[in-house]
């Protein structure tokens, strides 16, 4: 619905009143860019505070993040959203990305030359695989084409190709640090569309990720691969928030939302908490399930696809340290754990090592965080918060050798934190857009989509704008290019 294509009686989007449906990232980056638009935006939150699983907080007098730390900087739209709104001089890139794989007994250097983990050669993994698993590597030349058709499991493919152990010990602890999900799930086409794409085309799997390095190489990017902020990630909802409110926006925490309906005037009836709103436009910016009772009413179809998105939860236990106690910590930025290890973390960053601005905030302080919880994980998470100190402590002492106590400790918990992306993901996310269509001056957004990244959901947010003003090649860019979801190298 755009201001020159509307129906007697409606008011065009930018011009009227749009109420936006969640105060995550996606949502106030869709309030953001409608008040560009030039609109009168509401947002609405349930909680007491805006930013979703960005979240700032503070260990020993030290500003952390207790939520997601870092984001993609190749793709523009997180970066250029902090730059909008003030954070220019505030970006920063890890100070370091030499990260490991905690396997097979040691910390063993991340390797290089692989796509999401996939080797473009056998020797790119020597060191971390056995001496059987590089061997089967090689066999992948020789092996017949494996059709991927429509979509297949990232895993199941790898695993047909080079073998279970580049899955396992590799490929596995990657995707688990985006997706908190499993590899033999996790669809090929949505959390790796490039190598989806080339797999398409080639007959060795090996062949088809030199083929992607190759096109990498011929026209290198520039810049870092991941962004930090200082002062946390967590900062940038809340200056994103701030500038929503100086252009006109208003931003209501404590509010949710209980009933959407269309109005006989083809507007929008909202019920959130004790008020009933109006608007010409809504965009509903919250997790699956959520937005599944929400459409339920006017859009039981595409309620009924939502519906039926999992979710994986996770805990991030944040440690502080004497300086003096964690002087043997070993170099990086921490460490990834391949779940066949058996052990309970999955990954732990060397915060004070991976930020220069944490390491800045207190000389006599050194910051770690682990992270625990897969899908369908459940009994870790059932621990107390001092369990799961317990075991990340255990951990981090078999890893690095690390035993001195810890002088403050914080356990944050992500209830059904990371959306998972199973094989035909792609199709629902098509399924759902394709009825909320139906309803004009209603669009849908956020990590449930096209990427659980930062920049995903801002993406994902400027395209349901887009479709609200009658434009829909965002959504069509997003649904034959998913947004990349890489791991930040160590961590979460």
């Amino acid at each position: 619905m755009s201001a020159r294509e509307t129906s007697a009686g409606e008011t065009p989007v930018d011009t009227g009143h749009v109420i936006v449906v969640g105060g995550g990232i996606a949502g106030l980056a869709a309030a953001h860019r409608l008040l560009e638009r030039g609109a009168r935006v509401t947002v609405l939150e349930a909680s007491d505070r805006v930013g979703g699983k960005l979240l700032p907080g503070e260990i020993a007098g030290v500003r952390v993040d207790l939520g997601a730390e870092s984001m993609l900087a190749r793709r523009p739209e997180a970066v250029g959203l902090a730059r909008e709104v003030g954070l220019a001089d505030r970006l920063q890139p890890p100070a370091t990305a030499s990260a490991s794989l905690w396997t097979r007994g040691a910390l063993r250097p991340m390797p290089k030359g692989h796509v999401m983990g996939v080797p473009g050669t056998a020797a790119a993994l020597s060191g971390v695989l056995s001496e059987e698993g590089l061997a089967r590597i090689e066999r992948d030349a020789g092996l017949p084409r494996t059709e991927v058709g429509d979509d297949v499991a990232v895993g199941e493919y790898v695993a047909a190709r080079l073998g279970r152990e580049v899955v396992d010990r590799l490929v596995e602890p990657l995707l688990g640090g985006v997706y908190a999900g499993d590899a033999y799930r996790i669809s090929l086409r949505s959390a790796v569309p490039q190598l989806f794409e080339a797999a398409r085309t080639h007959t060795s799997l090996t062949e088809a990720v030199r083929a992607i390095q190759g096109r990498t190489a011929t026209a290198p990017a520039t810049g870092p691969v991941f962004m930090g902020i200082e002062g946390g990630i967590g900062t940038l909802p809340l200056a994103v928030a701030e500038s929503v409110r100086a252009r006109g926006g208003e931003i209501v925490t404590g509010a949710p939302v209980t009933e959407l309906r269309r109005t006989a005037d083809a507007g929008w009836r909202i019920t959130a908490a004790d008020r009933v709103l109006h608007a010409d436009a809504v965009v509903v910016a919250l997790p699956a399930r959520p937005a599944a009772e929400l459409l339920r009413a006017e859009s039981p179809a595409a309620a009924a696809e939502l519906a039926g998105v999992e979710y994986a939860s996770m805990a991030l236990i944040t440690l502080a340290y004497r300086r003096a106690d964690a002087a043997a910590l070993p170099e990086g930025s921490g460490f990834l754990v391949p779940p066949v290890d058996g052990r309970t973390i999955k990954a732990s960053t060397f915060a004070s090592r991976k930020w220069g601005w944490i390491d800045a905030e207190d000389p006599d302080v050194v910051v770690l965080r682990t992270s625990v919880g897969r899908y369908g994980e459940t009994e870790i998470l059932g621990q107390d918060d001092a369990g799961l100190v317990d075991v990340s402590r255990h951990d981090l002492e078999q890893a690095t050798g690390l035993t001195a106590a810890p002088v403050a400790t914080r356990v944050t918990r992500w209830q059904d934190g990371l959306p998972q992306y199973p094989v035909g993901h792609h199709a629902r996310v098509a399924r759902v857009r394709e009825h909320v269509a139906k309803l004009p001056g209603l669009a849908v957004c956020g990590a449930a989509y096209d990427g659980v990244g930062i920049p995903a959901s801002i993406a994902s947010a400027y395209a349901a704008v887009d479709r609200l003003h009658g434009d829909p090649r965002g959504v069509q860019r997003l649904t034959a290019h998913p947004v990349r979801s890489l791991h930040g190298g160590a961590g979460e």
